[in-house]
């Protein structure tokens, strides 16, 4: 399994770099603070309001005719609303996602909870069994099936569709490049039992959490009654796309355009119950917008990874009357990564650790929203290791590691960060002082969100920092990747970690994976490749009058149908 998540690059640059980056905006956030939402931000509400009907009609969760209407404001643009298409980006997912459920989502409480599928289960870690909720029907009154979530299948394991983020070379019959042979019917690892039972087989062992967290949740089930009438070709360029008449999820898309906004109206059909809001718009603004949107009632709620409220407006949207805040779960790890083959003495590396105050940085930037680990797990995990002591603020001890590696100080370390994370800018500023106060000499570049990823997949950097979500409930594809070898962005690798990884892709046990996942962090702890600058706990908020929505890293929409508006 190991062989097989090692070239998931593909997948961990365009998925997990939108996904798991998912704080990653203008203000405050920072991994994609280059992106249009921020560049545009003076258009952004200009064009909601004038592109889009839904958002002309309300700054208050309501319509001169009296509608429902909710306005959730995000601070990323999307790429495309295509199911075939999704990349993992956080936006693009879950604004998918109204239209198109996937097999299982994860709640608030890190916990899998139906959604297409009401049981997936394994018992040998290589066949998967899904089995569709016997309810679940299209819009237009057609069963869900299984023969509907093969043929989605089958689709993004389309070379015509060339979609190379989804890794369905795990499963049998997929070739290595992700893709079936042009113009395959079927996949040899995704067969129909019956109408509402469908098999995936793996080549090598998976963890189940890994299966429902990697594919369950990215699968959004197309109706194959419809998409088998569009030729194969025409899948990605289909208009149909851009207003489907035939969904599962609660709401249609009437609307969108990509760095703007996206409108849709209620399913009234929808078989989980008709929603009780009219209408909902996922407005796009800037980051620095939010606080000025809470207040005024234009948004009306704000989530804390889609909705990057800048840290220095906190205090200030605490302040309001009208709204309720709500802090996120601390997922969202300021990581910093060093090029060990260009830093290959570990006690240099762990100097580098204890010459820097992480929890100074944390209260004085972030107001103390959040914590300081080691490792790749945060407290948010159910595998957090909690007798790992994070590295303590020692210069002396920094200075003496230092020494005993031999280090003269002529060395320029090359520290690369995100122009448009402000905070982590001003945080690297502080960690190179704390840095040449022992006799470390580095030099910042700030670079744009491209620049960085083009900077990380090259390995020309000495230290480079990037905001980087590790799922909680299933870390082991982001270590196993980062921790690669060469090839990876650390170039390092350990026997001790890899065993460690391969065992938590054979086993179920929350204690096991606990100690597995604790001795790959350990070994991370003492070898220094990556390390936390801090874990963000970022801020969420809604207004009062929005009842039922409650802010939450995950599973933000999977009851959006009972949210309602008190007029």
């Amino acid at each position: 399994m190991r062989k097989i998540m090692k070239k998931a690059l593909g997948f961990t640059i365009a998925a997990l770099m939108t996904l798991s980056l998912a704080a990653c905006s203008s203000a405050g956030g920072g991994a994609t603070g280059e992106s249009a939402a921020g560049q545009e931000s003076a258009a952004a509400q200009e064009s909601a309001g004038a592109g889009n009907a839904s958002a002309q009609e309300t700054t208050a969760g309501g319509s001169a005719s009296g509608e429902k209407i909710v306005n959730v404001g995000v601070t990323d643009t999307l790429t495309s609303l295509n199911p075939l298409l999704l990349n993992g980006g956080e936006v693009n997912k879950y604004a998918t996602g109204l239209m198109f459920l996937p097999l299982m989502e994860l709640d608030a409480d890190l916990n899998f909870v139906p959604m297409v599928a009401d049981s997936i289960t394994t018992e040998d870690n290589l066949n998967f069994v899904v089995h569709i909720d016997e309810a679940a029907v299209w819009s237009d009154g057609t069963p869900i099936t299984a023969d509907d979530v093969a043929y989605t299948a089958l689709r993004l394991a389309s070379p015509m569709v060339n979609n190379t983020s989804m890794m369905y070379y795990v499963f049998e019959g997929v070739g290595e490049d992700g893709f079936v042979e042009e113009g395959a019917e079927s996949i040899e690892g995704v067969q129909v039992i019956d109408e509402k039972t469908v098999q995936f087989t793996t080549k090598e062992p998976m963890a189940l959490m890994t299966f429902l967290n990697s594919y369950a949740r990215y699968l959004l089930t197309l109706p194959k009654h419809v998409i088998e009438n569009f030729a194969e070709e025409e899948l990605t360029t289909q208009a149909w796309f851009n207003q489907p008449d035939v969904i599962s999820g609660p709401f249609y898309l009437t609307d969108f355009d990509v760095d703007h906004y996206v409108s849709y109206t209620a399913n009234e059909n929808y078989w989980k119950g008709a929603p009780k809001i009219d209408k909902l718009n996922i407005r796009i603004v800037d980051g620095s917008q939010l606080y000025a949107g809470l207040q005024s009632g234009e948004i009306d709620i704000t989530q804390q990874t889609m909705s990057v409220i800048p840290p220095e407006d906190y205090e200030s949207v605490e302040g309001l009357e009208n709204v309720e805040v709500v802090y996120g779960s601390p997922i969202t790890n300021q990581s910093v990564f060093i090029q060990t083959a260009n830093v290959p003495d570990a006690r240099v590396r762990q100097a580098l650790l204890y010459a820097i105050d992480r929890q100074q940085i944390l209260e004085q930037l972030l107001n103390g929203h959040g914590e300081v680990v080691d490792g790749f797990l945060s407290s948010a995990s159910p595998y957090y290791d909690e007798t790992i002591t994070p590295i303590t603020y020692d210069p002396e001890k920094a200075k003496a590691l230092l020494e005993e590696a031999g280090w003269d100080g002529s060395q320029t370390l090359r520290f690369y960060v995100n122009s448009g994370d402000s905070t982590f800018v001003n945080a690297a500023t502080v960690m190179v002082a704390q840095w040449a106060a022992v006799g470390i000499k580095a030099e910042i570049t700030t670079v744009d969100f491209a620049t960085l990823m083009s900077t990380a997949g090259s390995k020309d950097y000495d230290i480079l920092a990037v905001q980087y979500t590790y799922s909680p409930v299933d870390p082991y594809t982001d270590m196993a990747w980062l921790l690669g070898g060469e090839g990876s962005w650390t170039s390092y690798s350990d026997d001790t970690v890899n065993e460690a990884l391969e065992g938590t892709q054979t086993t179920s046990d929350a204690a096991e994976l606990t100690q597995l996942y604790g001795t790959a962090d350990r070994k991370v702890q003492e070898d220094v490749p990556m390390f936390s600058a801090y874990i963000i706990s970022a801020q969420g908020a809604v207004n009062k009058r929005l009842t039922g929505a409650t802010p939450s890293v995950y599973g933000f929409f999977n009851d959006v149908q009972n949210w309602d508006v008190t007029q």
